[in-house]
């Protein structure tokens, strides 16, 4: 089940989450939407950067260069989407 589904569930359903709950389910939301976004860009990139019937030899290289560039940082946003810490069980101390 998608993190979007589960969020819709979790937020109509009128039983309130737990706080390691929430952060898990926000984790999984932000990890879907940057993968998403990613490609999404990636697919734009591809098109953009695509081999036209008029380029030389030399602009098509400029072209690949850029895009292994563009896609450098399309992964290093992935990487980091995916990576980010999730926040810590928060438990309450009664004294």
């Amino acid at each position: 089940m998608s993190a979007y589904s589960t969020a819709f569930r979790a937020l109509t359903s009128g039983r309130p989450l737990r706080p390691d709950e929430a952060a898990q389910l926000l984790a999984d939301l932000r990890k879907e939407y940057g993968q998403e976004l990613a490609d999404a860009i990636e697919r734009d990139l591809s098109d953009q950067f695509r081999r036209a019937p008029t380029d030389t030899d030399g602009a098509f290289r400029r072209k690949r260069r850029d895009y292994g560039a563009a896609m450098r940082v399309v992964n290093a946003f992935r990487h980091l989407a995916a990576a980010s810490p999730t926040l810590p069980p928060q438990h309450r101390r009664t004294t």
